[in-house]
């Protein structure tokens, strides 16, 4: 199965291609020059995504292990455009940010910047327990770890990333012996049972609130890991990402002080971007690293 999807003026395919590349082994992504190779678990059945960049579109190939259904179809959809990072429109948080004095000139520097987004909700939920409160090289390695744990091989040879149904199986001891927390690792699991039961529901029908309040119910998911769902995964265009480390080093990078603003002062200074600070939160983190200048397609 083919789809060809269009490109965005502007678009920067180099910001897409370094985010899909950030695991070196290449487990579950492989990524060379204009091209992305992704593997993902879909209804049960291993898919892999073979997403070619060009000028003006992207041609998708879908190679599933197995037959799909028009449900599973429409969340391979959503995947592509997750991949591509063409859930949120950048254009009004630039206009928004146009004449601000801190993120305008950030923003000028950015041109075409996108929030890149897990290719499932499920996906960005566990990366984000995963990620937290660990630096990005060891979150990596216990993602990789993850994927070889409960995904399954592609026969292409690529790995997938798990769905919850695959998860939920999984015993904590399969992730603690190999370097997760116990902690990390009973979230990581309650979660994946929930979502398994069709206790919680993962879709993108529900207002952010009804979803943050879902998640925040269960045990070892706090409001960072929410917000960090709710931009990776659910797309929402406006999430509060107060809490993370990253943001509030950026803040104090550019207002030139001695120390990265506390929590409360972070979420009024993200505040003013409201309701754009998705794309906020994307070019604080982009403030603090240089960043890729290649084009679409090169």
């Amino acid at each position: 199965m083919q789809t060809s999807i269009p490109l965005p003026a502007g678009y920067n395919s180099a910001d897409i291609l370094a985010f899909h590349s950030r695991d070196p082994e290449g487990v579950a992504e492989q990524v060379a020059p204009a091209r992305i190779r992704k593997g993902v678990m879909i209804g049960g059945v291993p898919v892999l995504l073979d997403i070619a960049l060009g000028p003006d579109a992207a041609l998708c190939s879908v190679h599933a292990d197995g037959t799909l259904t028009p449900g599973d179809v429409r969340q391979l959809d959503d995947a592509l455009l997750n991949i591509l990072a063409l859930r949120i429109d950048p254009a009004p948080f630039l206009a928004a940010v146009a004449a601000d004095p801190l993120l305008g000139p950030v923003a000028q520097r950015q041109p075409g910047l996108r929030i890149v987004q897990s290719a499932t909700i499920f996906e960005a939920l566990t990366w984000a327990i995963i990620g937290q409160q660990i630096n990005l090289t060891f979150a990596i390695a216990l993602r990789r770890t993850f994927i070889l744990q409960a995904g399954r091989q592609h026969s292409s040879g690529l790995w997938c990333y798990p769905e919850a149904r695959d998860a939920a199986r999984l015993d904590a001891d399969a992730l603690t012996t190999r370097k997760f927390s116990r902690s990390k690792a009973d979230t990581l699991l309650r979660l994946a049972q929930l979502v398994d039961s069709g206790t919680l529901m993962l879709d993108r029908q529900h207002e952010a609130g009804s979803v943050a309040a879902a998640l925040l119910a269960v045990k070892g998911i706090g409001p960072w890991t929410v917000n960090y769902a709710l931009l990776r995964g659910y797309g929402y265009p406006d999430c509060s990402l107060h809490g993370d480390v990253a943001i509030r080093a950026a803040f104090q990078h550019l207002l030139g002080e001695e120390a990265k603003p506390d929590m409360a002062r972070t979420e009024a200074l993200l505040a003013r971007y409201a309701p754009h600070r998705t794309m906020a939160a994307a070019h604080l983190w982009a403030s603090l690293h240089p960043r890729p200048q290649t084009g679409t397609g090169e």
